[in-house]
């Protein structure tokens, strides 16, 4: 589903890559969580993916589609929710998703039933006519996530899901990412909250220092550590004290 082949990216002006030589292979059906400290090039990987960044070497494809040639073919198959959405603000929530819906051509009827679905979900119907600017933080994180669903993406892209969501909402919506993948869909998020990925994902990548330093499955990652009864949390902080020793 997602391949990043030999991927690098350096800003103008730094010293060095915010991403150097990834290679990444996330599969049909599968939640992958992408973890790393702050700074370590997650955010910066998941915009290449979706197109907002061009790596300055190497190849990133989405369902069979170079990102960088085929733009629009992997773009459709894409659901993306950056780390802090920017909406717009002088539309209302039913425009805002309408638009969306429209950019990626969902049958009105399909369109209206998967509003209905998701909003009620995270209660926010009463919202639906109101200005973006009006909501909350939370309630943009939320009209966010229901639009990047609503064409129903086999890749589903998150940078930091959770934040902003109350305990209610995200309980549901980590329901609802494993719900779709059950369909053969893919999500790809990145996170802090270790807890939460050690739950729910299938396997995980921890990327330190623009490197790809650990992938795999958490009983893999312990099986690599030698500590078997390992939380997520210990082998995170295992794995990047000596990631940094070694540099």
């Amino acid at each position: 589903m997602l391949k990043l082949r030999n991927v690098s990216k350096k800003y103008r002006g730094a010293e060095r890559y915010a991403v150097q030589d990834l290679d990444l292979h996330v599969r049909h059906g599968e939640i992958f969580g992408f973890l790393g400290p702050n700074g370590a090039g997650k955010t910066t990987t998941i915009k290449m993916i979706v197109g907002l960044l061009r790596a300055d070497q190497g190849s990133v494809t989405v369902n069979g589609f170079d990102v960088e040639k085929q733009p629009i073919e992997a773009k459709r198959s894409i659901g993306f929710v950056p780390d802090n959405p920017d909406l717009y603000q002088k539309l209302t929530g039913l425009e805002y998703l309408n638009l969306i819906g429209d950019a990626f051509q969902v049958e009105q009827s399909l369109r209206a039933e998967r509003i209905q679905y998701y909003l009620e979900m995270f209660e926010m119907s009463h919202a639906l006519g109101d200005l973006i600017q009006s909501y909350s933080h939370g309630m943009q994180q939320k009209l966010a996530l229901t639009g990047a669903l609503l064409h129903e993406p086999e890749l589903f892209i998150l940078d930091e899901p959770m934040v902003g969501l109350d305990p209610k909402s995200a309980h549901f919506f980590r329901e609802l990412m494993r719900a779709h993948v059950e369909k053969g869909n893919t999500v790809f998020f990145s996170t802090h909250v270790l807890e939460v990925a050690e739950k729910i994902c299938d396997r995980v990548g921890i990327i330190h220092n623009g490197k790809l330093i650990a992938c795999g499955t958490i009983d893999e990652l312990r099986k690599d550590s030698e500590q078997v009864n390992d939380t997520l949390e210990k082998l995170f902080l295992e794995l990047t004290e000596e990631d940094d020793s070694i540099g």
